[in-house]
């Protein structure tokens, strides 16, 4: 037996499977392909709205299958939110808690895996899928479970970048996204066709600092593109966590160099950086739309997409001006919500539906592809997600009322505080735990854009007290880490410049 197998064999035990197939779905398995990309809100695709940014090939996706437009994250930051989605548990279940730095910062958070917590790939590649990853990964743990991979190491860069492939570094020329979407299809083309296949395709945009391909350079350049409503809107009557976060547009330091002068006046500054940013995270968006094309286009050459799974989601949403900010951390749903698209024609999934009535989370998808793989589900994944099988086939099925929001990188980046919350169908709740601690309460029915904390007032104490009530239920039913409630919240560095 080699090294790696017994490896992984070690793996599985301290796991407490191998994968155990259910023998009726032996046969004709689905092909997964994941598609992922960085920081891409909701409605940053034209099938969901947008009016200014055009995404043919994403509305190609959804036609041909499924679009959830109630999609969220549990953990709205880029390395957390993908542990979440490959092993479908909380951050705190898994390890991966925060970005960092691959150390363990003061107040816990972690870059990387707890040992014996696997993810899905590892479980279908047990049950005889090849398994593969191209692009970005943004975890410290380098992918277990894989057969192949081409990652970008950490972030990446736009042009020219590096990558690993199974270990070793490479030099490559070109467009990033373009490279990975031409990794994905090489992967495909040499894999062994006489197993099914999982395939991670992580591409980098729209992720900060928005350099997008030069085709794309000069796209919205003559268009003024509106601001959102909640632009000017302060946080004066926001908890500390949120008034002391360092999200503002009119701080982003980005754009110095690409038309912002930095001694002009700062609500000047929030104008030409909101035009600036908004304009090339768009631009950046189209280059990813474009290769999700090229990918689709190669699963109908090779006689493929009928059996593939299809989904296409990214790790977080993203704030394009609201209150004037940037980013995403917050529980505020520009950050927490992302686009999720899903085909599998071989499923019985009807084209063009947009499933509005469920709440789905990214942790849901380890859970739906196990399912669809025939992979028993190991009891620690129990109550951190479900798989849509139901929901894609169109069954009545009981169906998450809640859900728990999870944010643990503080001190950090953005100086965004470390909260927990509750998010129904109707309401949110949101408590900033450390010192000075802080609650919100959205009525998401009467306030969608969350214009009014409700949580100081009287004629919604009931609401606030059975969100309480719903939070404490959640954080028990998974086991969710207590350490830093009521703890002080340290000073903050890395603030841009003001």
């Amino acid at each position: 037996m080699s090294a790696a197998l017994t490896r992984r064999a070690a793996i599985g035990a301290v796991a407490g499977f191998p994968a155990i197939l259910r023998p009726q779905s032996v046969r004709n398995r689905p092909n997964f392909l994941f598609l992922i990309t960085d920081d891409q809100r909701h409605d940053a695709m034209s099938c969901a709205g947008n009016r200014v940014l055009k995404t043919p090939n994403m509305d190609r996706l959804a036609s041909s299958g499924m679009r959830f437009s109630e999609a969220f994250v549990t953990n709205p930051l880029c390395s957390p939110s993908r542990a979440n989605i490959v092993t479908g548990m909380y951050s705190f279940a898994n390890g991966v808690t925060t970005n960092g730095d691959g150390r363990s910062n003061e107040t816990g958070g972690s870059h990387f895996f707890k040992p014996g917590v696997p993810g899905y790939p590892l479980m279908l590649r047990q049950a005889g899928y090849y398994t593969a990853m191209a692009g970005k990964w943004h975890v410290a743990t380098t992918p277990e479970g894989m057969d192949q991979y081409c990652i970008l190491p950490g972030q990446g860069v736009y042009h020219d970048p590096v990558m690993v492939a199974n270990g070793a570094r490479v030099q490559l020329r070109g467009y990033v996204d373009d490279l990975i979407a031409d990794q994905t299809m090489e992967t495909l083309r040499s894999r062994p066709k006489d197993k099914p296949f999982s395939l991670w395709c992580g591409f980098k945009a729209p992720h900060r600092a928005w350099f997008p391909a030069q085709r794309f350079n000069k796209v919205f350049e003559d268009m003024e593109i509106p601001e959102p409503p909640e632009f000017d809107t302060g946080l004066e009557d926001r908890p500390a966590a949120v008034r002391d976060s360092d999200l503002q547009i009119a701080s982003m330091p980005d754009f110095f160099e690409r038309g912002v002068n930095r001694n002009l006046p700062r609500e000047t500054r929030k104008k030409l950086n909101y035009q600036l940013f908004l304009k090339n995270y768009y631009r950046t968006i189209l280059g990813v739309d474009e290769n999700v094309g090229r990918l689709l286009d190669f699963l109908d050459q090779q006689g493929l997409a009928e059996n593939t799974f299809v989904v296409f989601t990214s790790d977080n949403g993203f704030f394009t001006g609201e209150y004037g900010m940037f980013d995403k951390r917050l529980m505020y749903e520009p950050s927490i919500r992302v686009p999720m698209l899903v085909r599998y024609p071989a499923g019985g999934i009807s084209g063009g539906r947009v499933d509005r009535d469920h709440m789905v989370i990214n942790n849901d998808v380890a859970h739906t592809f196990l399912d669809y793989g025939g992979v028993l589900r190991p009891e620690r994944m129990r109550n951190h997600g479900e798989s849509w099988r139901p929901l894609l086939e169109g069954r009545s099925t009981p169906w998450r009322e809640s859900w728990l929001y999870n944010y643990f990188e503080y001190p950090g980046p953005h100086c965004t505080g470390i909260a927990r919350g509750v998010r129904t169908r109707t309401h949110k709740l949101i408590h900033y735990v450390q010192e000075p601690q802080g609650w919100e309460l959205f009525d998401l029915a009467a306030d969608p854009m969350e214009k009014r904390n409700l949580y100081q007032s009287p004629q919604h104490q009931p609401v606030a007290r059975q969100l309480k009530a719903e939070l404490e239920r959640l954080r028990d039913l998974v086991g969710d880490d207590r350490r830093q409630d009521g703890k002080p919240a340290p000073p903050c560095g890395n603030r841009m410049p003001a």
